[in-house]
């Protein structure tokens, strides 16, 4: 369940007891140290002692097990409770998978609980190791590391989005036109992707913004540029998302036109050959009705009259098509 536990006193890493207890204690007992607990997939039975021990508050620990939650920042008496929900491009499928990670942080503590495979906690434990500067901020620069790396892992996949989507924008343009059912498709696809990212990333403007601005506990003053700084990383994440969605609104619309187009040129030419059809069926038709007093019946040059005068007649409206752009 406890994938790293250890206390962190000036910047500095120090292995904690493995025992919760003893090391909630001694970071609580050292003047300028915090322990950061990070879980994976807790049971209820497993986080239980978890959640006594720091004092949770039961509305979000139960959040924190259920998971499926949307971003959101939750303020109790004795610690914040931040949900982000990390996102992660998966190129085999070319799809945008996204993880949940849970934050519980208090004067002397930080709880990590992650689901899924989407969240960069351990990368972030290693840089903020190598960075004692920043960890001396206490669970405060662990809160805003984390931040910062879900965001920025936003930037890294709508950069992805991107490329994709200017791959699918080439092919639904292409001359040849590819398969129209296949192209429709891919971009209902492509659609619901960028919705889940939307899904991500939107919700958790509102919690970033909070965590700027004055007023929230657990926050000291001299890191809110930090999170300002995070806030517009993720402002930005967000307006390429919405960019990328507006422009696959405007593919599929060009597509629909494109197919609607294409079905018109294509009853265009049926029309075309149906009416050089109908003219020697129509001729054919009348020599065909067998009356014993039909006007040239019995000419000698009538079958080869009728003939060539069906051939020009189908010839005659051949080039008037033609000329028109039907054929």
């Amino acid at each position: 369940m406890i994938v790293d536990c250890a206390i962190y006193r000036a910047g500095r890493r120090r292995e904690g007891p493995t025992d919760v207890v003893a090391a909630l204690a001694e970071a609580r007992g050292t003047v300028d140290a915090f322990l950061w607990i990070g879980l994976h997939e807790p049971t209820a039975q497993e986080f239980d002692r978890v959640s006594e021990e720091f004092g949770l508050h039961p509305l979000a620990v139960e959040d924190a097990l259920k998971a499926h939650q949307r971003p959101k920042l939750e303020v109790y008496d004795d610690s914040l409770f931040l949900v982000l929900k990390p996102v992660r491009y998966e190129p085999q499928g070319d799809r945008v998978s996204t993880g949940e990670l849970m934050v519980f942080m208090g004067d002397s503590f930080v709880v990590t609980v992650r689901h899924g495979e989407g969240a960069p906690l351990s990368e972030v434990r290693r840089r903020l190791e190598a960075e004692p500067d920043v960890l001396r901020h206490g669970p405060t620069s662990v809160l805003y590391a984390i931040s910062d790396a879900v965001v920025d892992l936003y930037i890294d996949v709508a950069a992805e989005l991107q490329a994709d989507l200017e791959e699918l924008e080439a092919d639904v343009f292409q001359p040849a036109g590819g398969d129209a059912k296949n192209t429709a498709s891919r971009i209902y696809t492509f659609k619901r992707q960028v919705l889940e990212f939307r899904r991500a990333a939107g919700p958790l403007a509102a919690p970033m913004q909070r965590l700027a601005g004055a007023g929230v506990p657990f926050v000291s003053e001299e890191s809110r540029p930090f999170f300002r700084d995070v806030s517009d990383h993720l402002t930005r994440a967000s307006e390429q998302v919405e960019g990328l969605d507006r422009l696959l609104s405007d593919i599929l619309s060009a597509h629909l036109a494109q197919m609607g187009v294409r079905q018109n040129d294509d009853m265009r030419k049926i029309s075309a050959w149906a009416a050089m059809a109908a003219v020697p069926t129509m001729v054919a038709g009348v020599y065909g009705m067998n009356f014993t007093h039909m006007p040239e019946l019995h000419w000698v040059w009538s079958y080869p009259a009728v003939v060539v005068l069906m051939a020009v007649a189908v010839v005659g409206l051949y080039r008037t098509f033609k000329r028109r752009g039907w054929m």
